[in-house]
């Protein structure tokens, strides 16, 4: 059964519009969520959702549904989620990787700063770019890090504070710079 429905073609034929008009590539308007959580048990989960990849390639699988590269979680040790390009993030396992770092006793964010940026490194050697990648991680006590080589908003709550807005953005050499969203930033990120 043909399963397309007559928005979805319709919203389909827009995007080939603004892809051919505005000189957008496919990866250019997707997004992914990713969710790191420890509940009052110590136990934790991890996971992403992606909205995918418009005109993608029949068989195309990104790194989303992938145990290790778009998420992985150890509840002895903590978890991770990855979002950005998935043919990348899926070469290097970077959500299994940070929580293999954080289980030798490297902090959560010293674990994510190496991972992605060695990683991104490599990629750059190798292809001569890297795509984006950006990825957050949180340890058995509750401590938490974030990497990414591109503006990277993302939210923060505890049990004991509320849900904050945070920016992050690849600093000098291997580091993330993370900063609390301004309003400012809100407003510009809504238009």
């Amino acid at each position: 059964m043909n399963m397309l429905t007559e928005v979805a073609k319709s919203i389909w034929e827009k995007r080939l519009d603004e892809v051919k008009n505005r000189d957008l590539s496919p990866y250019d308007g997707h997004d992914t969520v990713g969710a790191v959580c420890l509940d009052v048990n110590g136990s934790m989960t991890s996971g992403t959702s992606s909205s995918g990849l418009f005109m993608k390639m029949p068989g195309r699988v990104g790194d989303s549904p992938l145990s290790g590269s778009g998420f992985y979680v150890d509840s002895e040790i903590g978890g991770a989620a990855a979002t950005g390009l998935g043919e990348d993030l899926m070469k290097g396992c970077l959500s299994y990787e940070i929580v293999r770092l954080m289980g030798e006793g490297i902090s959560p964010q010293a674990a994510v700063d190496k991972a992605v940026y060695a990683f991104h490194d490599k990629l750059i050697k190798k292809k001569g770019k890297a795509g984006a990648m950006s990825l957050i991680c949180m340890n058995v006590k509750g401590e938490w890090g974030v990497a990414t080589n591109v503006e990277f908003p993302f939210v923060v709550a505890t049990d004991t504070e509320e849900a904050k807005i945070y920016v992050a953005k690849k600093g000098e050499g291997h580091s993330t710079i993370i900063e609390e969203a301004t309003t400012e930033w809100l407003d510009n990120h809504e238009e």
